[in-house]
């Protein structure tokens, strides 16, 4: 391994890009919503659906992106999702109408749908399971300066261009990352079966009208609709539960079950994913209507968090080893559930100069629980299941992020969401809401202390290869 580490590096640099576009693409856009409606003539309140579609095709498209890889090769699918995708993005650049933005950015939802499961399975293709945590941690930290730099960026290009150019910039690094990619990169390919095409029609059905129905509340009108689409999103994926049982071409194989550490770890990261996707969206949203910060105030605030989180990522390997998974995923656990408690208290007792702290450790604790967590779920997994592994853990990432940010919104209207910014009303709906939050985030404790305690150590990959004398 160490002769091949600079080329390794190097391929992984290539995967690096590919989240590296993704996490900056969803933070610029969120940041130029209102200027796009201007410009495309609109309400602000139906850009919503910009959102959505991206949201919706990429829960879709997640489980064919295993077994086109397997089929075809991780180099040609990881080439053809960043081509994708940057096509997508140009096509968003060229819209003159909000139907063309939809569109267009259901397009960029093909290529972001298989570009980071298919980057995360080309790094367990490109190391050993032992190295596949430090790889991964290498892989994911220039994904974390996307949403530090995002709505920085966002703001700065609408101010002084346009809003076309927030997606004019994925192409140079779209054009970079395809170059690589058919330069450095090789074409790992697996012996496929038949594609499941009655599994994959049930499971898009069931992601489709589960994302929707999350979403219903900016979305539907009709609370029967709603349940109706509840209903045949559980349904849908029920009978794929029936239809895979005994089925050697099932999309994603019930034999992945068998496997006790990834069963574990699948449930620990849907529960703990759940909790953890309140904060991106409860944090802005307390210090401008909990405090009465600015938007810019509330986006500076968000930088100790980032920081915290790509501090953490040279050194997670080291704690997991030093550890042990279990102890590590339980701990970081109820740390994250104390800090999210600590939040809003430090805030409404006035020790404003301590939030920085808070968040920073926050960022800490959520990027050693996100890097065990993933890794965990994969480790164990042959290769003859490491695809069909990927996209099922992709998938279930993608639908409890979405729960979180509806139970958060669920949590604050329950609580009076009404109440005046900045008052003691709104205070104490926060405080409320906060408290559940912490207790949804204890939860998966009980998950993750069933976790083995056998399982290997990681392997830190060097900086550089050293030269043999």
């Amino acid at each position: 391994m160490n002769n091949q580490t600079a080329t390794v590096r190097w391929q992984l640099w290539i995967v690096a890009f590919g989240f590296f576009m993704q996490a900056l693409d969803t933070t610029i856009v969120n940041t130029a919503l209102p200027s796009m409606a201007a410009s495309l003539e609109t309400s602000p309140l139906r850009m919503h659906a910009v959102i959505v579609a991206y949201v919706l095709t990429v829960a879709v498209t997640l489980p064919l992106s295993g077994w086109l890889a397997d089929r075809f090769g991780v180099r040609n699918i990881l080439f053809t999702a960043i081509v994708v995708f940057s096509l997508g993005s140009l096509c968003c650049a060229l819209a003159t109408t909000l139907d063309q933005l939809v569109w267009s950015r259901v397009l960029q939802g093909f290529g972001g749908a298989m570009m980071v499961p298919v980057g995360r399975l080309t790094v367990m293709k490109l190391v050993p399971r032992e190295q596949y945590m430090a790889a991964m941690t290498f892989v994911t930290l220039p994904g974390q300066i996307g949403p530090l730099l995002g709505p920085a960026l966002g703001g700065v290009l609408v101010e002084y261009a346009s809003w076309h150019w927030i997606f004019l910039i994925n192409l140079p690094v779209g054009l970079i990352g395809a170059i690589a990619t058919l330069w450095l990169m090789p074409n790992f390919t697996v012996q496929t079966r038949r594609f499941d095409i009655r599994g994959f029609i049930l499971l898009a059905v069931g992601m489709a009208t589960l994302t929707l129905a999350l979403d219903g509340q900016r979305t539907l009108n009709s609370q029967v609709l709603l349940a109706a689409m509840i209903l045949v999103g559980l349904c849908a994926l029920l009978l794929y539960l029936l239809h895979a049982r005994r089925n050697d071409n099932a999309l994603f194989s019930l034999q992945l079950f068998e496997n006790k550490t990834f069963s574990i770890g699948l449930f620990g990261s849907f529960t703990g994913r759940i909790g953890s996707g309140m904060l991106p969206f409860m944090t802005p949203l307390f210090l401008q209507l909990g405090l009465g910060f600015s938007p810019f105030h509330a986006g500076l605030m968000m930088i100790p968090m980032v920081l915290g989180n790509m501090g953490m990522k040279r050194i997670v390997v080291q704690i997991v080893n030093r550890f042990g998974y279990r102890n590590v995923l339980v701990g970081s656990t109820l740390a994250l559930a104390l800090v999210v408690v600590l939040f809003p208290l430090v805030a409404l007792l006035g020790w404003t100069l301590l939030l920085p702290v808070v968040l920073f450790l926050q960022g800490m604790i959520n990027a050693i629980r996100f890097s065990t967590m993933n890794t965990l779920t994969l480790k164990t997994l042959p290769d003859t299941l490491a695809s069909s592994g990927n996209s099922l853990l992709s998938m279930v990432m993608q639908l409890s992020m979405s729960i979180g940010v509806t139970v958060a919104g669920l949590l604050l209207g329950a609580f009076g969401h009404q109440a005046l910014p900045d008052s003691s009303a709104s205070h104490t709906t926060f405080i409320w809401t906060y408290c559940c939050m912490s207790l949804i985030i204890l939860l998966p404790a009980a998950v993750f202390w069933r976790v083995p305690t056998d399982i290997s150590k990681n392997v830190i990959l060097a900086r550089r290869s050293k030269k043999r004398p």
